[in-house]
């Protein structure tokens, strides 16, 4: 089978890489030559663990091309994905204007039937507006398919997301463009994967809701935190308590400074804007959406009680990007955090083991330094923000003669209050 992705951002690429290990001919298609001709000489836009090592095989196997000719890509296509970005407006909807290209230059293409499918987080009835939109703007008179098949990739875990998904949901409202997809999906049968079957519809709002979900337990540990730094125990206690209980499970119950990322904050205020156009109201994820700001602002007084006042202080940060595994720095809480030290008069040396360069489009006014312990030196304090594995064992005898004072704010939990406290720290994290 042959298929054509069109948009090759996080989505696009992942999804193109992952289907051409599965065996299929895959053409990932972009409008951006400068990104085409990196990929043709194997530089990969974006940082995904794995992601490198599966392009290369496929490219040498044949099975994966990349080109800017999205007419020749759709020609010998039998499956087109839409994977082309949708960025929130302020007002939190998505801004479709590169869908909707996308969706032009497609039906302009078309020489046959196609299977046109959605990966990109798009409103609800985005599907229905797909099938007239194309019927409106085909070159030539053919039939053609509608499917909606949402993504569920975790950015520094996509590639094992893609190849051993908990389901693959696969929306549409005809027989043989379902028929298509189950057997584009087939390699997964053999891991059993459930094939989830919807309408177009249905398949737009899981999206939406998934996410909203777990931004909500995200939101709703963070709240437990902070009851109980305010009553005086420890939130690991708590969260392991209730993770216990299978209704409510363990994931996602791991307190910090809020969620980020492209997907959460989007698709929250996206959820929002549906409902409202509907008429229906969200005040649970309103209260997430606001929550999870003010989680963010939470963590500066944190920061006051170990300084003091922050003007004139240094403050060493490890950890820029969202999360571990990645160097995605949308919505992060490490720019509101370190903005709001600048704004207070403090100033920031930062490290990051991938997403410095990246930073540096969100964040002005900090030094970045060449590791960890660089970013340590001379600091009043040292502030915790993204949990990557190598901050997880620092030399603390080490950092407590680099600091002016043996001070840290651990803003995710990743070291144990009584261990620092007893190795002369003075410690904070979140609910500890």
């Amino acid at each position: 089978m042959h298929i054509a992705v069109i948009g090759t951002g996080y989505v696009g690429l992942v999804t193109g890489a992952c289907f051409a290990e599965f065996g299929v001919d895959v053409t990932c298609v972009d409008v951006d030559t400068v990104k085409i001709e990196k990929l043709h000489q194997g530089i990969i836009p974006i940082y995904e663990p794995g992601l490198d090592q599966i392009v290369e095989k496929n490219v040498k196997a044949g099975r994966l091309h990349f080109t800017t000719d999205i007419r020749s890509a759709v020609q010998q296509a039998l499956v087109v994905f839409l994977a082309v970005g949708t960025p929130p407006q302020p007002d939190g909807t998505p801004d479709m204007s590169f869908y909707r290209q996308a969706a032009k230059d497609v039906a302009e293409s078309m020489n046959g039937y196609k299977v046109l499918v959605t990966k990109s987080t798009v409103p609800v009835g985005t599907g229905k507006w797909l099938r007239e939109f194309v019927g409106e703007n085909l070159a030539a008179d053919t039939e053609f398919g509608v499917a909606s098949n949402p993504e569920f990739l975790r950015e520094g875990a996509a590639i094992q997301d893609f190849m051993r998904p908990d389901r693959v949901v696969i929306g549409s409202n005809e027989s043989d463009a379902i028929d298509i997809m189950k057997d584009l999906y087939r390699p997964l049968y053999l891991i059993e994967t459930p094939i989830v079957i919807t309408s177009l519809e249905a398949a737009e709002l899981i999206k939406y809701a998934a996410n909203a979900f777990l931004a909500t337990k995200i939101t709703f540990i963070n709240e437990v935190a902070n009851l109980c730094d305010a009553i005086g125990c420890d939130v690991p206690d708590v969260a392991r308590g209730m993770g216990m209980d299978n209704r409510i499970g363990r994931k996602f119950l791991h307190p910090g400074p809020g969620y980020g990322g492209s997907c959460f904050p989007k698709d929250t205020r996206a959820l929002t804007t549906v409902a409202d156009q509907f008429g229906v109201e969200t005040r649970i994820v309103d209260a997430v959406i606001e929550a999870n700001e003010r989680q963010r602002d939470a963590m500066i007084p944190k920061i006051e009680g170990l300084v003091g006042d922050i003007a004139g202080k240094k403050i060493g940060v490890l950890g820029l990007s969202f999360k571990p595994e990645t160097d995605d720095m949308r919505e992060s809480p490490a720019i509101d955090i370190i903005k709001s030290i600048i704004r207070l008069g403090g100033s920031v040396k930062a490290f990051d083991p991938v997403a410095m360069n990246e930073a540096k489009h969100y964040i002005d006014g900090i030094e970045y330094a060449a590791d960890e312990y660089e970013a340590i030196d001379g600091a009043d304090a040292l502030v915790i923000i993204t949990e990557w594995n190598q901050f997880r064992a620092l030399d603390m005898e080490k950092v407590k003669e680099l600091l002016k004072s043996p001070k840290i704010a651990d803003l995710r939990n990743i070291y144990e209050p009584a261990d620092m406290r007893e190795l002369g720290f003075e410690y904070v994290g979140v609910g500890r």
